[in-house]
């Protein structure tokens, strides 16, 4: 787990908000607050220049919304999204940010919310070898070389600017994108079923309107994506 205090950063229009949230942190351990802004706008360049770990950020705001400033950050921090309102849990989820919390905000719900981020931070030394076969890949986790059979590979979902790979009763998380990792696996035997997710095809267990599920776990399939699964599948 990650040691040093993470460094977190609020944005909401809020100030009632941005107070109730501050409060709620400070009675978690190893949380540093860098800084809080009232606006995306005078946000944005503050994280571009500096080491953020964690950004809390709300949706509704003027000029631009929260939505709209993760859209234009080349790299964004990883991000849990707050919002008054629970219309926005789809766009939240085609950005890959780590969580989705509704105000108003409780100390065990942030808690979750942190020890999701927490997890991904603990990995981000951790990258895909690019040597690879069709029947294995390599996980390089610090000075650990891991040895992961394809056919293990349940599904692999992107969370922000990290990838989980899922086998059975573990996972791995990986410092990269989905693309990369998507170009690494043997088309016949793993395809994208939405934009944070690929499947390992003969790990279907059904499919039922637009989610496929793998061992009981709901896995959706956009409209994009939908044709070519089900050529894949050649169904009878």
């Amino acid at each position: 787990m990650v040691q040093r205090p993470l460094n977190c950063l609020i944005i909401d229009d809020n100030q009632v908000a941005r107070v109730l949230l501050k409060q709620i942190l400070s009675k978690i351990e190893g949380i540093h607050i860098l800084a809080e802004f009232d606006n995306g706008l005078s946000a944005k360049s503050y994280i571009e220049s500096n080491p953020v770990d964690i950004l809390f950020l709300d949706i509704e705001m003027p000029d631009i919304s929260g939505l709209e400033l993760l859209r234009m950050l080349n790299e964004r921090p990883l991000t849990i999204l707050t919002t008054a309102k629970q219309g926005y849990a789809v766009e939240a989820f085609e950005l890959n940010v780590v969580d989705y919390i509704v105000k108003p905000f409780s100390l065990a719900r942030v808690m979750l919310s942190i020890e999701r981020a927490k997890e991904l931070l603990s990995h981000k030394n951790v990258e895909i070898s690019k040597e690879t076969s069709s029947d294995f890949i390599f996980v390089k986790d610090n000075k650990i070389i891991r040895k992961i059979d394809m056919n293990d590979i349940l599904w692999v979902e992107a969370k922000g600017d990290y990838i989980k790979i899922y086998v059975p009763e573990k996972s791995y998380v990986v410092h990269g994108s989905l693309k990369s990792i998507e170009d690494k696996f043997p088309s016949n035997k793993f395809i994208r079923t939405h934009r944070s997710y690929i499947i390992a095809l003969n790990k279907i267990d059904y499919i039922e309107d637009r989610v496929v599920y793998i061992h009981d776990h709901p896995i959706p399939i956009s409209e994009s994506y939908r044709d070519a699964l089900l050529k894949t599948l050649q169904l009878l």
